[in-house]
């Protein structure tokens, strides 16, 4: 009886800290344990808080950091009939690397994104990136002797093969806005790119898998022609 009258006296007293009774104590989402006013805590949360936002990430750096030296690599050349990288998936444009293979550096890579974002600016739109600088570049000063190990770490870099997608765009936007964005990305960016639609066509290696050709036909071997077939290519000096 003692204890009831002092928690309703509390009560009263401190009318923000949470009670439980039989009708409310189904709807509580806040638990507090009890003691005296002067060290009430702030309540804590018993439910987990649910968001549809995917957690941001650093796309410009591994989340590991570097535990050891990367080696200089090349981009991986998929020979198998593999498309993987070549559409564009999520946005509606996009900006795919057409020349050849290359390390793009995390600096330049954010260089392009801010040009897109500065020449969209005030407009509705949603940017994708497709790459993700996960390699560590190491050099050594300059007049070092040759030796004395790989060197320290210099920055973060990403192996893009040919014909990957970089940049990926979705909003209500007109086409030739987005053609202009990417346009002036791809000048700051090194080597040369070309605008992509959703819907295009994938591309192996080099050559766009079109109407006209197939994956089955590009993954089936060399044939072998016959020689006067490959005789007549050949460039006479003097007419026959």
């Amino acid at each position: 009886m003692r204890q009831s009258i002092f928690s309703f006296s509390l009560l009263c007293r401190c009318p923000e800290i949470p009670y439980y009774t039989a009708s409310s104590r189904s709807i509580s989402v806040l638990s507090t344990s009890f003691c005296p006013p002067h060290k009430q805590s702030i309540p804590r949360l018993t439910q987990r808080t649910f968001s549809s936002t995917p957690p941001l990430f650093n796309w410009l750096a591994p989340k590991r950091g570097h535990n050891q030296k990367n080696r200089k690599g090349r981009p991986r050349v998929r020979t198998g009939g593999s498309t993987k990288g070549t559409t564009v998936v999520w946005g509606d444009y996009g900006l795919r690397m057409r020349d050849h293979d290359r390390r793009i550096s995390a600096k330049q890579l954010q260089i392009g994104a801010e040009t897109i974002r500065k020449r969209l600016r005030g407009e509705r739109y949603r940017l994708y990136t497709r790459v993700c600088a996960n390699i560590g570049v190491y050099t050594s000063g300059n007049e070092v002797r040759m030796g004395k190990g790989k060197g320290s770490f210099d920055y973060w870099a990403a192996r893009v093969a040919v014909s990957r997608i970089l940049f990926e765009l979705k909003g209500d936007l007109h086409e030739q806005i987005v053609r202009d964005a990417f346009r002036l990305a791809g000048n700051k960016l090194p080597g040369l790119y070309e605008f992509v639609r959703k819907g295009d066509p994938p591309v192996m290696g080099i050559t766009k898998v079109e109407a006209g050709t197939s994956l089955e036909e590009m993954q089936k071997p060399r044939v072998k022609l016959p020689m006067d077939v490959t005789a007549g290519r050949i460039p006479a000096t003097t007419p026959p």
